[in-house]
């Protein structure tokens, strides 16, 4: 994937990064507003890398109306696999709540329990390939909108048109969101920070992505 290796470094290319970085995590206080304004100041960064412009957008609550539509889809994937683990999940707790008294029946125990763990991976599982299709539903919603970002037959199928494209992504944003946690490790507050430099490291990592498919120049 072309340029990858830079997507750390990208961001303090541009010299008022650091002022721009604490102005986006302040702005991540707000709740679900703070967010959604993020992902549209992504976008906004995307745009630049697009125009050759290795400097992030400004820092500011004008990207709400462009981040409220990505934030739109990726809930409802969120949801979507929430809603497939849920369906296995309840019922194993159902059967495990009946067999609660002395005369339990082992087989049903058993059985609660494989739905459970069935669950838990689904959730986990799904998460994490969600990951890996995280860029082509970013430019799926970013040329298409909401209905585009939802028509999860295209964004596979981005998603497939280069496979190891797709997975390089994908790992990168694992690690980015790796890197937006550490704040909290460090210094609670200073995972805002680190979520505002994982924004900008998606921006890059999402324009790599655009140039290295072939479903994108074909688009």
């Amino acid at each position: 994937m072309d340029r990858i290796s830079d997507a750390f470094a990208w961001p303090t290319r541009d010299p008022e990064w650091l002022t721009k970085l604490l102005i986006v995590a302040l702005t991540l206080l707000i709740p679900i507003v703070g967010a959604i304004n993020g992902l549209g100041w992504m976008l906004a960064s995307l745009d630049r890398l697009r125009a050759g412009d290795e400097r992030l957008a400004p820092a500011n609550l004008s990207y709400i109306p462009r981040g409220s539509r990505l934030f739109v889809v990726n809930l409802a994937y969120e949801l979507a696999i929430a809603l497939v683990a849920a369906l296995i999940y309840v019922p194993a707790v159902m059967v495990a709540s009946s067999q609660s008294g002395s005369a339990a029946n082992t087989a049903l125990i058993s059985l609660a329990i494989v739905l459970s763990l069935l669950a838990f991976s689904i959730a986990t599982l799904g998460s994490l390939a969600l990951n890996f299709v995280t860029p082509s539903i970013v430019l799926a919603t970013d040329r298409g909108g909401i209905a585009g970002g939802l028509h999860a037959g295209r964004v596979l199928a981005h998603a497939r048109a280069n496979i190891a494209n797709t997975l390089i992504a994908g790992l990168m944003l694992i690690a980015a969101g790796f890197i937006g946690s550490l704040g909290l490790v460090a210094c609670g507050v200073g995972v805002l920070f680190t979520m505002a430099y994982a924004l900008a490291i998606q921006a890059w990592v999402v324009r790599s992505f655009e140039i290295g498919s072939p479903a994108a120049t074909a688009a």
